[in-house]
């Protein structure tokens, strides 16, 4: 053989190789996996009720301690059925490590889920959350989960399938839509009657 073949078909096969390992890597979008925290905040954050917390009472707040000065930029409330618990807030710029947040009165329910985003250095935006129960007959919120999750295995055989709830939908029978008057009207009968006599 020729040494121009020979080098030709070498920089082919190497690149059939490396082709072939870029290509058999599976399709995995950035949107659907949430990065480790690499930052560690997540670990040393204490939150007031603790993760996985059982207790007694409904809580009246909520209290996430910061290992730094970050900025809060989302906190959210809901029950296992994903049903939102209005807390109103709000963003503030201000930089603290302590924030505590009023809860209102919290209907029963298996357990809630706090979830909370911030702004660490570098504008870094990391993730967490923490979820907790309360009640005579609550569970710990990772026992329940860890069923939830058998369950869904069991019935669907596959751990990468993620089943999402439906929302909840109210059915109604035999009700006629609503209704609704038009902002004005246009009589377009009486413009082509005067259109006609001229």
């Amino acid at each position: 053989m020729k040494p121009g073949k020979i080098h030709f078909l070498t920089l082919f096969g190497i690149g059939a190789l490396l082709g072939s390992s870029v290509m058999a890597q599976p399709f995995a979008s950035s949107v659907h996996r949430q990065p480790a925290d690499v930052t560690g905040i997540v670990a040393k954050t204490e939150t007031d009720p603790p993760d996985d917390a059982v207790m007694f009472a409904a809580p009246s707040l909520i209290n996430l301690h910061f290992p730094s000065a970050v900025r809060l930029v989302k906190l959210t409330l809901h029950n296992e059925q994903r049903d939102w618990v209005d807390i109103s807030f709000r963003y503030s710029p201000s930089l603290q490590d302590n924030y505590e947040w009023d809860l209102p009165q919290l209907a029963p329910a298996i357990y809630y889920t706090a979830d909370w985003a911030i702004l660490a250095e570098n504008d870094r935006l990391v993730r967490g959350s923490f979820s907790f129960s309360f009640g005579p007959d609550a569970q710990r919120p990772s026992v329940i989960k860890a069923e939830e999750e058998a369950f869904l295995q069991q019935r669907y055989g596959d751990p990468t399938i993620r089943y999402v709830a439906p929302p909840r939908t109210e059915i109604i029978i035999n009700q006629d839509p609503p209704q609704y008057d038009p902002p004005f009207t246009i009589d377009l009968e009486e413009t082509s009657v005067n259109t006609n006599n001229n």
